[in-house]
């Protein structure tokens, strides 16, 4: 029963593991590279993202400083948009396009962006799969291979997944929303939004990387776990 604690497809964790690893890697080394570059406009991270969401017609959304070392988020129950301490104060071109990408979420939920919606809607579904998925698998198998139980608890896990590919557009949305509003050269120059590219670009990378991960993961459950049947 328990062979499978000890079977090669956790070479697929494995690899999801080191491939979410790298991408934080990536993304914090090009945030620190760019961090250094101070914005020719002196503007801080706080100040941009006041001023991006005044030009984009948005009155409701609070900016706060949170703690936290990119912490960023943006909270569309509360209309609060969080600035973590490298992001809030900071001048440089990496800071302000963090708080351009949270703007950018800002601006989704402004104009009912249906993929953020969706994505809102998900969470519940998502959260409780990720809990109950493998409690469920494990009295699936200790129940002499309940495969009703297994497959309960496979489709459980796959809502996490399902939340992650929905995030992917709206990561991706976000961060195209920032560029653009960024290119009109009020905060930044012309010279220094391709820097934010490059940071927007490697923090995409998490999110994809998160996916891949959770699917070997599902794909690991449904190769352990998948083809067995009841027994007699």
């Amino acid at each position: 029963m328990f062979y499978s604690f000890f079977d090669p497809t956790y070479l697929l964790v494995i690899i999801g593991l080191a491939l979410s690893m790298a991408a934080s890697s990536y993304v914090n080394r090009t945030f620190r590279h760019y961090d250094r570059y101070r914005s020719q406009s002196t503007t801080t991270g706080t100040a941009a993202a006041r001023f991006i969401l005044s030009q984009s017609g948005i009155t409701d959304v609070g900016v706060q400083g949170i703690s936290g070392d990119l912490t960023d988020n943006y909270n569309g129950q509360t209309k609060v948009l969080s600035l973590s301490e490298s992001t809030a104060n900071s001048t440089s071109v990496a800071a302000i396009g963090v708080a351009a990408h949270e703007c950018g979420h800002a601006v989704q939920d402004h104009v009912n962006y249906w993929p953020m919606r969706l994505r809102t809607a998900l969470v519940p579904a998502a959260n409780l799969g990720s809990t109950l998925s493998l409690p469920i698998i494990i009295v699936g198998v200790l129940l002499s291979y309940n495969q009703a139980l297994i497959n309960l608890g496979i489709l459980l896990f796959s809502l996490a997944l399902l939340f992650q590919l929905v995030t992917l557009p709206v990561e991706f949305n976000a961060s195209r929303r920032a560029l653009k509003i960024l290119s009109d050269g009020q905060v930044l120059t012309h010279d220094e939004v391709p820097m934010v590219r490059k940071v927007l670009i490697a923090a995409a990378l998490t999110y994809v990387a998160g996916a891949l991960s959770t699917f070997l993961q599902l794909l690991r459950l449904v190769l352990l776990f998948g083809g067995h049947r009841d027994n007699d």
